[in-house]
């Protein structure tokens, strides 16, 4: 059954497999920063929400691998109850594996200093 539902899935798309690959990474960065971005974090939660962002990414048609690192440094130190942050698009740092068949497209989001903007870009295809 998982076979036919490929079939049926992959007649939907009208590119190539290496285009969906791309349509892919976008819709997994796309998910990561608006499902994730706002979400309560401090230095003692940063690596539970770094790993169950990725274990949720994990689990989506296609994804081969992904890393998500949360810029520490912008936290601070707790000092109270009332310090932490709300995770922001200038804090991740996400590398995305998407293969489909045999082919590979490594997609990334970074905070780019220049454009001040938390870009997402296919970095890799082969």
């Amino acid at each position: 059954m998982a076979d036919s539902r490929e079939d049926l899935a992959s007649g939907k798309f009208k590119c190539s497999v290496r285009e969906r690959a791309m349509f892919e990474a976008g819709i997994k960065m796309g998910t990561i920063y608006h499902q994730f971005v706002g979400v309560p974090v401090d230095q003692n939660s940063v690596g539970v929400l770094e790993d169950a962002i990725e274990k949720g990414v994990l689990v989506q048609p296609y994804v081969e691998s992904v890393k998500i690192r949360i810029n520490r440094d912008i936290l601070g130190p707790k000092k109270d109850a009332y310090s932490y942050c709300s995770l922001s698009g200038d804090m991740l740092d996400v590398i995305l594996v998407i293969k489909i068949n045999d082919t590979r497209v490594k997609a990334e989001m970074r905070y780019d200093s220049v454009l001040k903007y938390p870009l997402m870009y296919v970095s890799d295809a082969e």
